[in-house]
């Protein structure tokens, strides 16, 4: 069964600078390329610049077969961010928004009609358009960190899938956090905690899972990866529990590699993106 999904807005170069390398990035694309590579038909849509960077993130998404027909440019730099490593735990230190919040020719609703699910992310920042978009697809919609009351309650009753990271919640905190977001109308909520698993609660039942084994590289899009995993299962309707475990599986490569997806390319070719 092939399900299909559309991402949006959220894109970055990530900069390793230690390593001289540079990733294709943000959760809008690492869930499209993730979730293709659990079998979804997937598409990006936002806006990059005219520079090495813009160009590397389209030659990124096309090698990994998502598609970037609503992929816009724009005159000025793609979004960046520099990567750090604290053993292996990716640390954030620079972000350059650049045009990645520009806006979007003809808006983002027209194209979310003709797929199975749109996925937005809290970086985004098109939460406003929740309700409009839960009416023409399946809404899934990262939380992040981002647990703030009001945003849960403007945005949860019209999730097909709400995700939150929650590697600095206890076992019975993130249990609560994922019943919550149902019971205010998420058809299903996860709750990544890291290295102590997942949590995946629907209306009726909740499951739970433990970390995969992995060598730990770094963990720059592990939870994009478990969401892009999970949502494509749940679409397909996979066994909620057999769609967690490959998530966990798929989470656990992406954390022994550098980088969320695919061949890093090196500063020089496409260098950090003016602030």
């Amino acid at each position: 069964m092939m399900v299909s999904i559309l991402t949006a807005r959220d894109n970055v170069v990530d900069c390793y600078l230690d390593e001289g390398q540079v990733f294709a990035g943000g959760n809008a694309l690492n869930v499209a390329v993730h979730a293709r590579r659990a079998g979804a038909r997937t598409a990006y849509a936002g806006t990059v610049g005219t520079d090495p960077a813009g160009a590397f993130i389209q030659s990124s998404l096309a090698r990994e077969g998502v598609s970037t027909d609503f992929l816009q440019v724009r005159p000025g730099s793609t979004a960046y961010c520099v990567i750090e490593r604290n053993d292996g735990d990716r640390v954030f230190r620079e972000v350059g928004l650049g045009v990645s919040q520009a806006a979007y020719d003809g808006g983002f609703l027209s194209p979310s009609s003709g797929f199975d699910a749109v996925h937005l992310s809290v970086s985004s920042l098109l939460e406003d358009l929740a309700l409009e978009l839960a009416s023409l697809s399946r809404l899934s919609f990262d939380f992040s960190t981002n647990r703030d009351a009001a945003l849960l309650t403007a945005v949860a009753p019209h999730c097909y899938l709400a995700s939150f990271s929650g590697g600095d919640l206890a076992r019975p905190e993130a249990l609560d956090l994922a019943r919550q977001a149902t019971a205010l109308g998420a058809t299903w909520a996860l709750v990544t905690r890291g290295a102590e698993g997942a949590v995946l609660a629907g209306r009726e039942h909740t499951c739970e899972v433990p970390a995969a084994n992995t060598t730990l590289v770094d963990t720059l899009g592990a939870g994009d990866t478990f969401i892009a995993t999970v949502l494509t299962g749940l679409l397909k309707a996979a066994n909620p529990h057999e769609a967690l475990a490959r998530a966990s599986e798929a989470s656990a490569r992406t954390c022994s590699r550098l980088g969320a997806f695919g061949e890093g390319e090196s500063l020089t070719a496409v260098p950090l993106p003016a602030g």
